[in-house]
């Protein structure tokens, strides 16, 4: 499954067509959807400036609109269009004069490699300057309507800093007798608190700010015109105007005050056990998942499942269960003191939250746990009954500040513990393997990287000319974890778009040597054909990895074979070029596959060190046509001509074996002959 990216909008300043073509290829090339656009004037430039475009590529010069003219008019019009200039040489001179004039890089023309590498740079940090932009945006409108909500409220609300008023809403006013906000900035709070109270106040405030006490404090309170009354301020922290300051909330003490405290009470509390409810822990999930983000406080999350919930129930009954939960939540209470935040979080479920707690500082109290409850024989009217947990656990921490993914991250913890009676702490693994079995092939090409878990599959190339010599091309298969088979292009290209494709090539190439040796240990002259992706192709450390490698299974290079596409040859011609000559240094062999679809096939060749030319399956089908023949013929001349080994892919029927007998193939392979298998076994012997 490949990455899906949003079409990016292109500008090329660039007087050759067939070089912007170039450049537009080499950015599809590299994954990236493009709506390009060539500049040909300034008037062009102006207009094409009306609509949105995401990057602008200028050449080292252009007769029609000099770079330096077409970035000033990006600037002059305040557009935020990265602009990529190329040079002509990499002379530090002429970078620093393209960085001067406002390009957000300069980049030799030529390397291609260097420019997708700045060009996806620029394109992310594009879109996070948007996506903060847009932010932005929002945060203006809720801060607006933030404001509309406190300039209207029924609540006397005011912002203090360090003492001082700062901001006072027009309840607030009519409760001070005050006509103005102007008169109360500046003033300090105190001076509205009778003296008898003041002293209570800076304790509150002071208790307050180490979050060692309560927030709230009923206090007498003195208005402008000197009248007295009574009424109860709570304390909380906000922010006005970027400013960390402290919200103060002042409601006049009523008769149901004692009332409505505890209707607050209640309306976080689960009804049959007293803990927190599910709504009032997602709260506390989300403060502490704030907490992380703003103080770097991490924080514990523990999943407490009930085992045989629905067992018990049918058991003891509803009211029972009740009974036994209540039991439950004593325990945990007991367990776990003041410090951890406990709740019932569903019917079977309880939720621990400790504040300030690592995950692996919790492992021995929550065993303990599961030993006390399993211990426990709880009386419930009379009857014993005894109750086990599963408990999943999972952490907030730096890496992972949001409370949803905590919690679906323990419950998964506490599900795949179908035995009951255990504690599982989140691995990160877990999440590769949870995203394997979602069907992300990404996901499992790295779980079968971890677990070396992919298969060798092997199948012959066969020789028509009396070659002695036994070759198979070595083919990878995977499967996902429900047991089936990944079709190989899919699970390929989702490598070598997440950037596995070297890894995966070591991992053939390592456990490909491994079975050679031993295979060849026992007689036999085989030689392996690998294939090799187009990330391998780019590595730079490869030659030298493969060197160490060969060496230490004292096995010889020329025992290898190892396959280029002719696209990746095309893409990467310098790279190729450069590892087909080192390749060729240590003595492996070289083969180049599917071949005959690019627009100059042969070109291509004279710059690569190749000793197999594996022509394309295209060529194969209906060889029944004469002209079809011919072209094959053609091509195979050619290729032997300049001493080139050849084979044809695809064989699959025994009637266009006479054909390519007669036109000098080498090497054949397909199903005909025999398909892929887990054995290096084909009789080669018998084709003699």
């Amino acid at each position: 499954m490949a990455i899906e990216r949003k079409t990016i909008r292109l500008l090329i300043l660039e007087d050759s067509q067939n070089e912007a073509e170039r450049l537009v290829s080499l950015f599809r090339n590299a994954g990236r959807a493009t709506r390009v656009h060539r500049l040909t004037s300034s008037e062009d430039l102006a207009e094409t400036l009306q609509q949105p475009w995401d990057l602008l590529i200028t050449a080292p010069s252009s007769e029609h609109l000099a770079p330096h003219e077409a970035i000033t008019a990006i600037r002059r019009q305040a557009k935020d269009l990265p602009v990529i200039h190329l040079t002509a040489g990499n002379e530090s001179d002429d970078i620093t004069e393209a960085l001067a004039l406002g390009a957000q890089d300069a980049v030799p023309q030529g390397e291609d490699e260097r420019l997708i590498l700045v060009a996806n740079r620029e394109l992310a940090n594009l879109e996070e300057r948007r996506a903060r932009r847009a932010a932005e945006v929002s945060l203006r409108e809720a801060e607006k309507r933030c404001q509309l909500l406190l300039d209207s409220s029924v609540d006397a609300i005011a912002y203090v800093h360090d003492g001082m008023h700062i901001y006072a809403n027009r309840a607030y006013l009519q409760l001070f007798d005050y006509e103005d906000g102007e008169e109360l900035e500046g003033m300090p709070m105190i001076d509205l608190i009778d003296s008898a109270d003041q002293a209570a106040f800076k304790d509150l405030l002071k208790n307050y700010s180490s979050e060692e006490s309560a927030s709230e404090l009923t206090c007498h309170w003195v208005r402008a015109d000197g009248q007295r009354f009574q009424a109860r301020m709570s304390l909380s922290q906000a922010t006005y105007d970027s400013e960390p300051c402290i919200q103060v909330v002042i409601r006049n003490e009523t008769d149901n005050a004692e009332l409505e405290e505890k209707l607050r009470e209640i309306s976080s509390q689960d009804l049959v056990t007293g803990l927190f409810n599910r709504t009032h822990f997602l709260e506390l999930m989300d403060a502490a998942a704030q907490r992380v983000v703003t103080d770097g406080q991490v924080a514990t999350l523990a999943y407490l499942r009930v085992d045989r919930y629905t067992q018990l129930q049918g058991e003891i009954g509803l009211a029972d269960t009740d009974l036994l939960l209540t039991d439950l939540a004593q325990l945990l209470r007991k367990h776990f003191g003041k410090h951890a935040e406990v709740a019932r979080f569903s019917d079977d479920v309880f939720a621990i939250l400790l504040p300030g707690i690592a995950p692996e500082h919790t492992i021995d109290a929550l065993k303990k746990l599961l030993k006390d409850v399993e211990g426990n024989l709880f009386d419930i009217n009379g009857r014993t009954v005894q109750a086990t947990l599963s408990i999943g656990v999972a952490g907030l921490n730096e890496t992972t500040t949001k409370a949803q993914d905590a919690f679906d991250r323990a419950h998964r913890c506490a599900e795949e513990l179908s035995d009951g009676n255990g504690l599982k702490l989140y691995d990160p693994a877990d999440e590769l393997a949870a995203a394997a079995n979602r069907g992300n092939i990404t996901a499992i090409v790295q779980q079968a990287l971890d677990n070396n878990s992919f298969r060798l599959l092997f199948q012959p190339i066969i020789s028509l000319r009396g070659d002695n010599d036994e070759h198979y091309e070595v083919l990878l298969r995977l499967v996902n974890p429900k047991g089936e088979e990944v079709p190989p292009a899919e699970f390929l290209a989702a490598a070598q778009e997440s950037g596995l494709g070297s890894k995966l090539d070591r991992w053939v190439i390592l456990n490909a040597i491994k079975l050679l040796a031993d295979h060849r240990s026992k007689g036999n002259r085989t030689r392996l054909f690998i294939n090799l992706s187009s990330n391998s192709l780019q590595d730079p450390t490869l030659l030298s990895w493969l060197g160490a490698a060969l060496k230490a299974a004292r096995l010889p290079s020329d025992a290898l074979a190892f396959q280029l596409g002719e696209a990746d040859a095309v893409t990467y011609l310098k790279q190729a070029k450069a590892l087909t000559q080192g390749l060729a240094e240590l003595h492996c062999k070289v083969s180049l596959n599917q071949f005959g679809c690019a627009l100059n096939p042969f070109n291509t060749l004279k710059h690569l060190t190749v000793d197999f030319v594996k022509i394309d399956g295209s060529f194969i089908q209906d060889l029944s046509q004469a002209e079809n023949q011919e072209t094959l013929k053609v091509m195979l001349a050619s290729l032997h001509a300049q001493a080139k080994l050849t084979i044809v892919p695809y064989v699959e029927s025994a009637s266009v074996l006479a054909t390519l007998w007669q036109a000098g193939v080498n090497y054949i392979q397909g199903h005909y002959l025999q398909g892929p298998s887990q054995s290096m076994d084909y009789d080669f012997s018998a084709d003699e």
